[in-house]
């Protein structure tokens, strides 16, 4: 048998092999096409439900309304993948989900709410306390230079930091920790915003907080309802605080030491 006979019959079953592989890979992408672009759709259809309700909410965003900037974030951000075991349908629902340990993912329109009033800039770092399923950090990273983000049950932080590293937002950091004390290191901050109901915004956040920058958060007791709350830094020793909208979140948790 001459070389060239052996090396032709080689490429002709190299050839096959590769045709195998594509047809396989076509066969997969064809099965989770539909789903794909189900995802598509209900996103695009949350985004929507975001837009109706900004229009009749003047009174927490002003005459401006959400920016675009918020909005495209909303839909670049894809949900599903944060709410793991769930279907788009369910997943784009403008409501509040379970993600397990006490804990919820925000309803979408409260997110694009709080990403909006924080008013994040590209330049920005921005500290996020109470990860979760990493949903929150995801939607502004797409708007900041660097967010640091904290979670303080172990397994959703693990979860989260795994979820935001596959899906490459290398901006993002997540620690495990208490929140309260934010994450001097990290700062300080252009903004920050609380994902868990408190009587007041920690003081150690406001020390970190640039001037001019904002805070976010839910104030009042946890599992009843809430003031959402707006914090700006107009001086070293100085803020002004006003309430927006009402809402419920989860009680903020503090470390056992």
């Amino acid at each position: 048998m001459s070389p060239f006979l052996l090396g032709e019959r080689t490429m002709k079953a190299l050839l096959l092999l590769v045709f195998a592989m594509v047809v396989v890979a076509r066969e997969a992408t064809a099965q989770d096409a539909p789903k794909d672009a189900q995802c598509v759709r209900e996103r695009v259809a949350m985004v929507e439900t975001i837009r109706a309700y900004a229009r009749s909410a003047a009174s927490a965003l002003g005459q401006q309304g959400l920016s675009e900037r918020v909005l495209e974030a909303m839909e670049q951000t894809k949900r599903h993948l944060f709410i793991p075991e769930q279907s788009c349908s369910i997943a784009y629902a403008d409501r509040p989900m379970p993600i397990g340990l006490g804990q919820t993912i925000s309803q979408p329109y409260i997110v694009a709410l709080m990403t909006q009033l924080v008013e994040v800039a590209p330049d920005h770092v921005v500290l996020e306390v109470g990860t979760g399923s990493g949903y929150q950090a995801a939607v502004l990273a797409h708007l900041a230079r660097k967010v640091c983000t904290i979670e303080i049950i172990p397994q959703l932080a693990e979860t989260a930091a795994k979820t935001l590293r596959d899906l490459a937002y290398d901006n993002v950091s997540v620690r495990l920790g208490d929140g309260y004390d934010g994450w001097p290191e990290c700062g300080p901050f252009d903004a920050i915003v609380v994902t868990a109901a408190l009587g007041q915004p920690p003081p150690p956040l406001i020390e970190q907080l640039k001037v001019g920058g904002r805070l976010v958060m839910p104030v009042g007791p946890g599992y009843t309802t809430q003031q959402l709350t707006v914090v700006e830094k107009i001086a070293p020793d100085k803020t002004t605080t006003r309430a927006v909208a009402l809402v419920r979140f989860v009680p903020f948790t503090r470390s056992q030491h």
